[in-house]
């Protein structure tokens, strides 16, 4: 069995509070390298950890907001400038290559850079694992923006399980998402305030007991919920942190 190292590129929310970057987090399973979300400043974080594009095998997005797939077309912009050759992957909900080949054509246009890579678009269905070979992807529903195609990420790599709730208001799918999880990354934008879409501390609190995940971790927070962390009883995420699962 081989050790899972997961590094914290960026854990901020959609505003860059408390200076924290966008949501993306590199996984390294020794044969297989791959990053959970990829928002807009992600390329910036890859860099300062000291992590090249051409060591990541794949991305995986949890759902379309900026702050979790925004920083995709930079990264494969830079792999393409790099003459990157082996295969890139992107694993999303339904339609992450229209989107992301619409972004490429906003942001850069006549680019071409999808025509220049060794691309592979796959999209996850809820509740189905995708194999990967190496590797796993399960996904939930989850309660968030409903344009944006939200989900939560369930992934076993190298015989460890990382869950991750992308960006949701609470739902009892957490449970299973997370369960027996070596991991479980859960969003917690607020504190206390009750906002549809994301979760608050105190309402998670109250259902901490039921989960049986072995590790959670808290994660996204706006201003609020960074000015209350000495009451936070969670351990939670910070951008640069390094974790083995």
């Amino acid at each position: 069995m081989s050790e899972v190292k997961l590094k914290v590129i960026g854990c901020g929310d959609a505003f860059g509070s408390g200076g924290r970057l966008n949501t993306c987090f590199y996984v390294d399973a020794g044969s297989t390298r791959f990053l959970v979300d990829c928002g807009a400043s992600s390329l910036t974080g890859l860099k300062q950890r000291g992590i090249r594009v051409d060591e990541i095998d794949a991305i995986v997005i949890s759902h379309f907001h900026g702050d979790h797939y925004g920083g995709v077309p930079f990264v494969l912009l830079d792999a393409a400038v790099n003459g990157r050759t082996k295969k890139f992957q992107i694993i999303s909900p339904l339609g992450g290559q229209r989107r992301i080949a619409a972004l490429l054509d906003l942001l850069y246009p006549g680019s071409e850079v999808l025509g220049k890579l060794d691309m592979e678009f796959l999209e996850y269905n809820v509740n189905e694992i995708m194999d990967l070979g190496s590797w796993r992807v399960q996904a939930f529903d989850v309660i968030h923006s409903e344009r944006a195609l939200p989900h939560g990420l369930r992934i076993e790599v190298a015989g460890k399980v990382m869950a991750y709730s992308g960006d949701t208001s609470w739902t009892d799918v957490l449970f299973a998402l997370s369960e027996r999880a070596d991991v479980f990354i859960c969003e917690c934008n607020f504190f206390d305030l009750k906002v549809k879409g994301h979760m608050n501390y105190l309402e998670l609190e109250s259902r901490l007991p039921e989960f049986s995940c072995k590790r959670m971790l808290l994660t996204h927070f706006d201003q609020q919920m960074l000015d209350s962390l000495d009451e936070v009883k969670v351990e939670c995420l910070r951008d640069g942190m390094d974790l083995v699962l």
